[in-house]
């Protein structure tokens, strides 16, 4: 199995590089040489389709690295894969979409085909209504967004589909049926049931692509499932939420990458002293009950080295790591616990897994 490093800046990075030299041009110029420049990169950012461009296989970009405190680098959990020809989304955290479609990554929300939802904590549901609607506009969909998850979700997608039922009117009055038709507005939830500790659930299975969902531990929010995608060969793993989990193990044997949330009790630990120490008792109350539900660095490393995966890619990073050093002192003990290559991710943070292949290609943003 080989890593490399970069490959994918010559292929997803065609509409960034256009956008941010047209930027960075424009602040040395002004008036007409702007505009000008302006209009040149725009017409190579709209030209460009960074999706296409990708070799058959899987394909996973972090469009949120983060959890539910804010952080620069890292936006509300959210992952985007493209499977040979499909694009899918597992959760909707805040700036997930427009990260999708902005510079950081470039890839169309028109082109999603479905979203899955692991659980129904606000940092991973509340991006939802804006992925909706730019897949709906960016695609001139007719049928609505499939929102796959477990019990719960037809609620969930209920609840969007109230709150946008305004949006939709408007837009359609305004750009008209032919743009944005009035049948791919919103929303179609699709349910599925939970199955037990160590099994699985096939949702869907079509041109090559299989998706299965299995239960993990993030009690007391139940029920919450990860995901595996195996396309052409490889195979990746999202875990969602979840404290250590006999149950993603079973589902992760020899997968080529797993992406696991990771939470820095020792980190955490400080938040929660000095939130003790100068009397906030709510945040000393949240930081101390955070710590038995979540999995630290060290245990997803454990866990890619028993189940033999080929990387490690960490997401839903807590707590944010604003100074330097603190990845290093996140990232303790993780290279002792599993022998593979790992990656921190952030925002834009793309892995690609050639089909017909065990190449696995990152570019960290």
């Amino acid at each position: 199995m080989r890593v490399r490093t970069g490959f994918l800046g010559q292929i997803s990075g065609v509409a960034v590089v256009a956008l941010v030299t047209a930027a960075a041009a424009a602040m040395l110029a002004c008036g007409p040489v702007a505009t000008r420049i302006m209009r040149v990169g725009a017409e190579r950012a709209m030209n460009a389709d960074p999706v296409a461009e990708l070799p058959d296989g899987l394909h996973v970009a972090l469009c949120g690295a983060g959890g539910p405190l804010p952080d620069a680098e890292r936006s509300g959990p959210c992952v985007a894969v493209v499977a040979g020809s499909s694009m899918f989304v597992v959760d909707a955290g805040s700036g997930g979409a427009r990260n999708l479609q902005g510079p950081i990554l470039g890839w169309n929300p028109g082109r999603i085909d479905a979203v899955f939802l692991t659980h129904f904590h606000s940092d991973h549901i509340d991006g939802l209504g804006e992925m909706g609607m730019l897949r709906w506009v960016g695609g001139n969909h007719t049928a609505p967004l499939p929102v796959y998850g477990p019990e719960g979700v037809a609620d969930v997608v209920a609840g969007f589909q109230r709150a946008y039922q305004f949006d939709y009117r408007y837009r359609t009055a305004h750009h008209g049926e032919k743009v944005v038709p009035p049948s791919g507005a919103g929303y179609a939830a699709q349910p599925f049931t939970t199955p037990p500790l160590g099994e699985s659930v096939v949702l869907l299975e079509r041109d090559g692509v299989k998706i299965t969902a299995f239960r993990v531990e993030h009690e007391p929010v139940s029920p919450a499932v990860g995901y595996r995608f195996d396309y052409g060969g490889r195979s990746v793993v999202i875990s969602g939420d979840t404290k250590k989990s006999d149950s993603l193990l079973a589902n992760a044997r020899g997968v080529d990458l797993i992406v696991h949330e990771a939470l820095s009790r020792e980190l955490v630990g400080i938040m929660n002293e000095v939130a003790t120490e100068t009397g906030n008792d709510a945040l000393a109350k949240i930081t101390h009950d955070i710590l038995d539900y979540h999995t630290s660095p060290v245990e997803a490393a454990e866990i890619a080295e028993a189940a033999g995966a080929g990387h490690l890619l960490f997401y839903h990073v807590v707590p944010p790591l604003p100074l330097p050093g603190l990845a290093s002192a996140w990232l303790d003990g993780v290279s002792d616990a599993y022998s593979g290559d790992t990656t921190l991710g952030v925002d834009g943070t793309v892995i690609s897994l050639p089909s017909g292949s065990d190449d696995i290609d990152v570019l960290a943003d």
